[in-house]
C-alpha cells in the first residue's frame, strides 16, 4: 500500500486549521505493530486491570488519589472534546498545533488512535442500532460494553468514513503508533510516584476511564429518556452525563450530532462544552456549534437520519 499526503501548512500558530490538499494512491496505511500482536493487546488489557488490585498492597494516599483524578479527567476530556466532539463531529474549529494535542490526549485514554476511534464511531451513527452498528445493545450488554472491542470485526481503521482526517500525516502516524502515549504516561507515573503511582496514576485511573466511556455505549442506549425520536435507542441520562464530563445527553446528541453542545438546556449539565467555551476564551478553539432552536423545540419530533450531520 502506498500514501502519498501533501499538507499546506506548518504545525504551528493558532490560525485556522490550513486546508489541505490530499492524493491518495491506495488505501492509507494506518494500522501499526499493535495491530499485528495476536493476542497481545487483550493480555495487556486485562493486565492492566489486574494492576488495580495491587493497589491493596501499595495502598493509597492524597497524592495518590489526585494523580488518578488528574489523569481520568484530563484523558476523558480527550475522548470527549478531541475523539468524539472534534474528530468524529467536527463541531468546533482549532489550529492544526492543537488538533494534534487532542490526539495525543486521546491516545493518552488507551483507546486507539484518532481516526480508528472517530472512523469507528461516525459508523455508529450511520447504523445507531442496526445490525452494523458496532456496539448496539440489541446485541447484549456485555457486547455493547466491551465485547466488540476483542471480536476481531473492528480491528482496522475504517479510512474511507475518516478521510478528512487521514490527510494529515501526523494523525496517521499517531495512528500507527497510537500505543507509545499510554506506555509514555505509565512510565512517567512509575518515575513521579513508583509503583503505587503506577498503579493509581495509571491503571486504576485506565480502568475508570474505559468503563466511563464504554457506558454510553452500552447504559445510555438503555437507561433515561427519550426526548426526541431519533429512530433508536438513544437516552438522556443525567447520571451518565455528570460521569462523562456531558456525553450521557445521549438522545440529544442523537437527535443533532452537529452540535458541540450535548446538554440543550441550561440545567442539562456538560462539562465539556463549558471546558470548550474556556478555550476559546484564550483562542485555542473557535466556531463552536450550538443547537439551533428549530432542533432544540421542533414543531414534530424528525428522525436522527434526517438531522444527521
Amino acid at each position: 500500500m502506498s500514501e502519498s499526503v501533501i499538507a499546506s501548512a506548518p504545525l504551528v500558530g493558532q490560525e485556522e486549521l490550513p486546508r489541505v490538499q490530499t492524493r491518495v494512491e491506495g488505501d492509507v496505511e494506518t494500522e501499526g505493530v499493535w495491530a499485528r500482536l495476536g493476542a497481545v493487546p487483550s493480555i495487556v488489557y486485562w493486565t492492566i486491570h489486574a494492576g488495580c488490585l495491587v493497589g491493596f498492597y501499595t495502598g493509597v494516599g492524597a497524592f495518590e488519589i489526585a494523580l488518578c483524578m488528574i489523569f481520568f479527567w484530563a484523558r476523558l476530556f480527550g475522548i470527549t472534546a478531541g475523539y468524539h466532539r472534534y474528530f468524529a463531529h467536527k463541531t468546533y474549529k482549532t489550529s492544526r498545533a492543537f488538533q494534534f494535542l487532542l490526539a495525543l490526549l486521546g491516545c493518552a485514554a488507551v483507546q486507539k488512535g484518532p481516526l480508528w476511534w472517530a472512523g469507528g464511531h461516525r459508523r455508529h451513527h450511520r447504523y445507531s442500532d442496526e445490525d452494523e452498528d458496532l456496539h448496539s445493545p440489541r446485541k447484549g450488554f456485555w457486547w455493547s460494553h466491551q465485547a466488540w472491542i476483542f471480536s476481531g470485526e473492528f480491528e482496522e481503521t475504517e479510512v474511507d468514513r475518516i478521510r478528512d482526517f487521514a490527510a494529515y500525516p501526523e494523525l496517521v502516524w499517531l495512528n500507527r503508533w497510537h500505543i507509545v502515549v499510554p506506555i509514555s504516561l505509565a512510565v512517567f507515573c512509575h518515575a513521579i510516584d513508583g509503583l503505587a503511582g503506577l498503579v493509581w496514576g495509571f491503571c486504576v485511573s485506565t480502568v475508570l476511564l474505559w468503563h466511563s466511556t464504554y457506558s454510553i455505549n452500552s447504559l445510555a442506549h438503555r437507561w433515561g429518556s427519550q426526548r426526541y425520536d431519533t429512530g433508536d435507542d438513544s437516552r438522556n441520562n443525567l447520571w451518565l452525563a455528570l460521569l462523562t464530563l456531558g456525553e450521557g445527553w445521549h438522545n440529544n446528541h442523537h437527535h443533532y450530532m452537529a452540535s458541540c453542545r450535548q446538554g440543550f438546556f441550561w440545567w442539562e449539565i456538560d462539562l465539556t462544552y463549558y471546558g470548550l467555551r474556556a478555550l476559546q476564551r484564550i483562542g485555542l478553539v473557535w466556531e463552536i456549534r450550538e443547537p439551533p432552536q428549530s432542533v432544540v423545540h421542533p414543531k414534530k419530533k424528525a428522525s436522527g437520519e434526517a438531522l444527521a450531520a
